[in-house]
């Protein structure tokens, strides 16, 4: 089973609205919620306050009771109920993350876009100091994998914004994005050697 039965029993009893039933809900999975976007945050090199951190776990909360417990009432049990509330906070963190960053003005410098594509390909000792390295690396990819990477690491897209432009199913991205990484390191090896 999947599904805990801690978690079971507290999903019952959110779906059907008994007393203390939310405040526990948030009490299990508050620290979740801020773990999803301190990370989230950090991998797309955006800073956030303990205001953000708060802002952004009520949006995610707020999702949640949307709809009369919309969010809840899609879970099928496929997963842990942690595994299932994590992929929801981490696509409401990114797109309020994109929207506080074009709402506010504030765009990154190539630079810095570029210094975030690059650090999850590499190893601490290794670096690509300007943008022709990274173009360079990105052209040894085949077509969708240069796209993928470009929408994932230097446009901040979620995996569903991707597939969408894309036209590649949802769950081929993650996939897709790590053989585009592994043949980008092979490739920045070979280039040291």
């Amino acid at each position: 089973m999947v599904l805990s039965e801690i978690d079971r029993k507290l999903l019952q009893r959110c779906l059907n609205r008994k007393p203390h039933a939310w405040e526990d809900f948030v009490d299990r999975f508050l620290g979740l919620a801020v773990h999803v976007i301190r990370h989230t945050a950090k991998s797309r090199s955006i800073r956030v306050n303990p205001q953000d951190e708060e802002d952004l776990a009520a949006e995610f909360f707020l999702a949640v009771v949307n709809d009369d417990f919309a969010v809840l009432r899609r879970f099928r049990g496929d997963s842990s109920l942690a595994t299932y509330l994590t992929v929801v906070a981490r696509r409401i963190v990114v797109r309020e993350l994109l929207k506080r960053k074009s709402t506010s003005g504030l765009q990154e410098s190539a630079e810095r876009q570029e210094e975030a594509a690059v650090a999850t390909l590499e190893h601490p000792e290794e670096r690509i100091d300007n943008r022709e390295e990274v173009e360079r690396l990105v052209q040894g990819l085949n077509r969708i994998e240069a796209d993928i990477v470009r929408l994932y690491h230097l446009e901040g897209k979620s995996y569903q914004e991707i597939s969408s432009t894309v036209g590649m199913p949802e769950n081929s991205i993650g996939p897709t994005l790590s053989r585009a990484r592994a043949k980008m390191r092979q490739a920045l090896a070979d280039s040291s050697a």
